[in-house]
């Protein structure tokens, strides 16, 4: 009886994997089609794989209805071309919902110069009426560090003391070499790389910005940590 159970189980195991497989296969398909459609504005290839209420959240987090996004979805302006590729495809089915994660890498020539994005994409697939259908999308730009500039050490000196935001909140700047070593308070220091100015950066932390800020005579007063347009202000001296 056991033995029986288990060939039962092997076998229907060893079919249901094909099937998932040819699932991932067409999905891989639809979404590479979707984004095929994005550049000349193609709105019949979204139309007909989204679900009847589904919702798109773009790179910027507006949220979506299925008629607000085709009515939005509109050729690329002259001057502008480009494409979207998956470089990565990740599906997990789960009886009639798959969930998908996918990696694209965008190119861009827009009036005659190369533009460059990588996207993350959040899916979730439905089956209606035995045809897949797309009722959830949230798309994310990956931040990218920017590209550094290089300033004198006497232009970085002028950055070097100690900043505080709060009785037990402090950040210290000094020069080494040429660039500086930032240290907030119980943290491990930190290389700043300058962007532009008196706007640096923490490699692999793009999505942060230290402005210094001067006063009517030109000399630094603070800094402000700002992330996500929120500012921590550290003010020098303190």
């Amino acid at each position: 009886m056991f033995l029986a159970f288990f060939a039962i189980a092997a076998i229907q195991s060893a079919g249901a994997e094909p099937e998932a497989a040819a699932i991932r296969k067409r999905l891989r398909e639809d979404d590479q089609a979707l984004l095929n459609a994005i550049a000349p504005g193609d709105k019949s290839v979204w139309d007909g794989l989204l679900a009847r209420d589904a919702v798109y959240v773009d790179e910027n987090g507006t949220i979506m209805s299925r008629a607000k996004f085709l009515a939005a979805l509109k050729p690329l302006p002259a001057g502008s071309s480009g494409h979207i590729d998956i470089v990565e495809h990740d599906v997990t089915i789960r009886g009639d919902v798959a969930l998908v994660i996918h990696k694209d890498d965008e190119r861009e020539n827009y009036h005659g110069i190369p533009l460059h994005a990588d996207y993350l994409m959040t899916e979730t697939w439905i089956k209606e009426s035995g045809e897949w259908r797309l009722a959830l999308v949230h798309a994310y730009v990956v931040a990218k560090d920017p590209p550094a500039i290089k300033s004198s050490a006497k232009a970085l000196e002028e950055y070097e003391g100690r900043y505080r935001a709060a009785a037990d909140l402090s950040y210290v700047i000094r020069r080494e070499g040429d660039h500086l070593i930032g240290e907030r308070q119980g943290l491990p220091p930190v290389t700043l790389a300058q962007e532009a100015g008196d706007v640096f950066f923490v490699a692999g932390q793009p999505r942060d910005r230290k402005i210094f800020r001067r006063d009517a005579d030109n000399r630094i007063i603070d800094f402000v940590d700002r992330r996500e347009g929120e500012d921590l202000v550290f003010i020098r001296g303190k």
